[in-house]
């Protein structure tokens, strides 16, 4: 028998008049129901122990404890409540310490604030982030927190669901001491001993006062004019400041009240199943069939072929990764210009103060630009990120197979070319990959790993190795023109084009695209990236376009003009003295008017409900025909690359997570609808009509590969 299984949740032990209570439920001390139901047990023990004169809360192993059990999510509760925890220990009538070492994540920060005094040691990392899932401190988090840090504060930190370091908790009243070293029962107990022997008494952070409300709710309100901004449509986070005002407005106990009933408002909301959904997917796109199947290979030193954006971000992120990144280019002016594009990028961080002279020159010391393909004979692995042309990166990768050591893996980063094509320019196709990072790529989170047919798999895990290094978030994809991304981005695209023609002007659907909860619409997208390049792709793909298919020009006309969008000053928007947010433009609307009357098309109404109706069952459709021909292993990869790639709304799940909590039968229904206009592009996917037919979801193919 597993004598893991056999330790206890929480344990109990004597050390003099301090109760030790210790957690531990690996891998980080979750707040499972057995640690919940422990803590309740210790502190009642101590109460009714005379010989007990405090208590000290500690976590074993790595953490304090780095909140809620992932496992429970989504079950029904089981008693006792975290809320109901947090009271108790807060009303011991015994002094309780909490020595928080590693993560106090969430639940885990509540129970240290339930506690009366609070002890870090250096490694501490204190949050409340449950934001990202679409929730808010649901155990008294939202009451103590204000009370402990200040009211603009709390409500900061649980808004940005960001981490603070032992020091700037120390500094924001979270925590009463620090320590130094690495053993948080040590640290505890001296603490714990220090205040019996000063006589200090219980100190509750629900009988703390909170001083000049009328500031407090100044700052509440302008944080909530700031939220409803930036928020775009999200359910929490004002949840949260309603969560405070009530902190500030009310007794206790009151507060605790309106906080639950808010949090079970967040807990029922379709936005929490969303982001819970994308929180699981992120973690589960690196579960790939490779990996059982072979150990990545090692890799410390690596190339980049190319140092224009894309090379230069792609340098950036290997350097970040700590390793060494020699840079290659044709020429002396390529090669300066490559550099220049990667010190900037430090150069920026130096002055907004996030960087020394010194942190950069070190990172720089791993750095060497060169304009010899001899320089990388003993390079592990290496990225090409030339011009997106098939013959020049065949070139390029005939020239790798010429100086690379064996086993090398080599990588192209391509958004479109067939890696199989590029692989067979070698005489090593199974060392050949595909890494398509997104710009800029020492930013954007998403990699995707495209694996051609030849590729041995121990170089795919290589791949995610690499991608774990550099903080990406990878996805797997098969071989296809545009692989996961790009080629469903086609076809939405398509989709808003056809909106456009029909009657819809562009600004109308950027609209409701944003109004859907992305960042920026379609059109907008495209004068950002420059229109040149979607048009190059479609002079590239004009000798095979099927003739029945119908093709809007209005895009084709706009890069005629030489309008390329932001970098040329205008494209479908007007970009006056280099603004970065652009002006319609009457003479974009007159192109579409005269494309709509070479058409003979009498242009319509649409609102912004059929618009997004339109553009996603499009985007869904090929999601689906994605996942049915294996170029995503799962919906979930599908979900993953458009939050992470594309600006997805992250409360919305993914694409395919969507479509569930639509319902597929109604996706199905209105792709039927639309096909009567043109039955060519709104073809169901069988994989689509399939579920809808057994009743099933995109989430039940979602299971382990």
């Amino acid at each position: 028998m597993n004598a893991e299984v056999l330790i206890p949740a929480v344990q109990t032990r004597r050390e003099g008049a301090v109760l030790v209570v210790s957690i531990h439920n690996p891998p980080v001390n979750a707040l499972g129901q057995a640690v919940r139901a422990g803590l309740l047990a210790a502190v009642e023990q101590a109460d009714a122990d005379a010989a007990v004169q405090a208590v000290l809360i500690v976590g074993e192993g790595k953490a304090f404890i780095a909140g809620a059990d992932i496992r429970e999510f989504g079950k029904p509760p089981v008693p006792p409540s975290l809320p109901e925890v947090c009271n108790r220990i807060e009303a011991s009538n015994k002094i309780v310490v909490a020595a928080i070492h590693g993560a106090a994540l969430g639940g885990g920060l509540e129970v240290a604030m339930s506690a009366h005094y609070r002890v870090a040691l250096p490694a501490a990392k204190l949050g409340l982030p449950e934001v990202s899932l679409g929730l808010l401190p649901g155990a008294g988090g939202t009451q103590r927190a204000p009370r402990l840090m200040g009211v603009k504060a709390a409500t900061e930190l649980m808004l940005s669901s960001k981490h603070l370091s032992a020091k700037a908790g120390l500094a924001a009243g979270l925590v009463d001491k620090l320590v130094e070293g690495e053993d948080p029962q040590a640290a505890g107990l001296a603490y714990a001993n220090k205040l019996l022997a000063a006589k200090a008494a219980v100190r509750r952070t629900r009988d703390i006062e909170i001083t000049d409300k009328a500031m407090a709710l100044a700052d509440l309100q302008m944080l909530a004019l700031d939220t409803a901004k930036k928020a775009r449509g999200l359910f929490s986070p004002l949840k949260i400041i309603e969560c405070v005002q009530a902190a500030v407005n009310l007794p206790f106990d009151e507060g605790l009240a309106r906080e639950r009933a808010l949090f079970t408002e967040c807990l029922n909301s379709p936005q929490r199943a969303g982001l819970v959904h994308a929180f699981f997917a992120e973690r589960e796109t690196a579960k790939i069939p490779e990996a059982k199947a072979a150990a990545p290979r090692h890799f410390a030193k690596i190339a980049i072929i190319g140092g224009g954006t894309m090379g230069a971000g792609i340098t950036v992120s290997a350097l970040d990764a700590g390793l060494t990144v020699t840079m290659i280019e044709r020429d002396a002016d390529s090669i300066a210009r490559g550099q220049a594009n990667v010190e900037k990028v430090y150069n920026g961080l130096i002055a907004k103060g996030r960087m020394t002279e010194e942190a950069k020159a070190a990172i720089m010391a791993r750095y060497t630009p060169s304009t010899s393909y001899d320089e990388i004979a003993d390079v592990d692995l290496v990225i090409e990120a030339v011009f997106e042309d098939l013959e020049v990166k065949k070139a390029v990768f005939k020239e790798l197979d010429r100086v690379c050591k064996p086993g090398a893996v080599l990588a192209t980063n391509t958004s479109y070319l067939d890696i199989d094509a590029i692989a067979d320019a070698t005489s090593r196709p199974q060392d050949v990959i595909g890494l398509h990072f997104f710009s800029p790529a020492n930013i954007m989170k998403l990699l995707e790993i495209v694996v051609p047919a030849k590729v041995a798999p121990d170089v795919v895990t290589t791949a995610f190795e690499l991608a774990k290094k550099m903080k990406k978030v990878p996805v797997r994809a098969g071989v296809c023109d545009g692989f996961i991304g790009n080629r469903i981005l086609a076809v939405y695209k398509q989709a808003a084009d056809y909106i456009m023609e029909d009657g819809a002007s562009p600004y109308e659907i950027d609209e409701a695209v944003r109004g859907f909860g992305y960042p920026m619409g379609p059109f907008q997208v495209t004068d950002l990236a420059g229109g040149d390049i979607g048009w190059a792709t479609r002079k590239r793909r004009a000798a095979t376009r099927d003739p029945k298919a119908r093709y809007v020009e209005v895009a084709d006309r706009i890069c005629e003009n030489g309008w390329f969008g932001q970098k040329t000053g205008r494209g479908f928007y007007l970009y006056p003295q280099g603004a970065r947010v652009g002006q319609a433009d009457p003479e974009v609307l007159a192109i579409v008017d005269k494309e709509r009357a070479k058409k003979g098309v009498t242009p319509r109404q649409f609102s912004a409900d059929e618009i997004m109706r339109r553009y996603m069952a499009a985007m869904v459709n090929e999601g689906a025909k994605v996942v049915e021909e294996g170029i995503a292993l799962r919906p979930l990869d599908v979900d993953v690359t458009f939050l992470s790639g594309y600006g997805f709304p992250r409360f919305r799940g993914g694409p395919m997570k969507y479509a569930d909590m639509v319902g597929l039968d109604k996706v199905l229904a209105d792709i039927n609808e639309f096909a009567k206009e043109d039955a060519l592009f709104w073809k169901p996917a069988a994989l689509l009509q399939k579920l809808v037919a057994e009743g099933k979801n995109f989430d039940s193919l979602n299971k382990a590969v």
